[in-house]
């Protein structure tokens, strides 16, 4: 009886996974290799790896740069702040203050960085304020990373902090017993523990920034061009669903490398 129980509360998720996973997957996979006439040709695969001045190899390349650029800004930022939330009162409310922002959809988010860094905007006019004058903040990489990372900040944070809070305190305390100071208790003790909530948080932060197209096109003002941008293109402007779909297939195996890169590795 138990076990038909279990099957039975198995059996939405298996479900999901097939309609909502495997099988999309599995269609981008089939559509890649066909091209714009619907025909069948590995075609799309070498135009991908071969084509005229490597177009889409340095996409691919520019991808893993911004998403790179992407990650280690927001861990710089989420590792001290998760730490100090954990020696906050109230931390709960101060990391649910931090999560609110998600909460607001991602367009309005990059609307309303396009009124903060605008020529017109309230940085610019602080600048001229302070007589430094009007300067093109959007549509530039800064602009692209910074309201990036601003979005992925609590991707990186709440891992990291869960892992942070839940450490036992006792081996913090055992290493200041030991003789260890607060730099060497952090670098042997605290960081080491707390590698499980890093790798998440660069899978959370890394695997979203690889695909990343709205941002591209509102803040970079197509500027800058990832696998995400070009997937868009391919799909809404050219028409051309074979060569998008296999833009999309070399995302996912990237995607696959670096959670296989980042998991969880048992000691020997």
């Amino acid at each position: 009886m138990k076990k038909t129980t279990s099957d039975l509360f198995v059996a939405p998720y298996i479900l999901w996974i097939l309609l909502f996973v495997l099988a999309p997957v599995a269609m981008i996979v089939w559509q890649s290799f066909f091209n714009i006439e619907g025909h069948f040709t590995l075609e799309n695969y070498k135009t991908y790896f071969a084509s005229q001045n490597l177009t889409y190899l340095k996409m691919s390349l520019n991808s893993v740069l911004y998403a790179g650029i992407i990650t280690i800004v927001t861990l710089v930022i989420s590792y001290p702040t998760a730490f100090l939330l954990t020696q906050l009162k109230h931390r709960q409310l101060w990391l649910m203050l931090i999560i609110l922002p998600t909460w607001v959809n991602l367009l309005l988010k990059a609307y309303a960085f396009i009124g903060i860094f605008g020529q017109n905007g309230s940085v610019n006019q602080f600048l001229s304020f302070i007589g430094i004058g009007s300067q093109q903040i959007l549509f530039t990489d800064f602009s692209f990373i910074f309201v990036a990372s601003y979005i992925e900040l609590p991707f990186m944070i709440l891992p990291i902090f869960n892992v942070l809070e839940d450490m036992d305190e006792n081996l913090v305390h055992a290493s200041y017993d030991l003789g260890a100071n607060r730099w060497q208790t952090f670098r042997h003790v605290i960081f080491p523990l707390s590698m499980n909530g890093v790798r998440s948080g660069v899978q959370s932060v890394f695997i979203p920034s690889l695909s990343l197209f709205m941002l591209t096109r509102l803040i970079g003002g197509n500027r800058v061009i990832t696998l995400g941008t070009a997937i868009e293109q391919h799909f809404l402007t050219t028409q051309n669903w074979g060569m998008g779909s296999t833009i999309g297939v070399v995302l996912i195996v990237a995607m696959l490398v670096i959670m296989w890169a980042t998991k969880e590795r048992g000691e020997r």
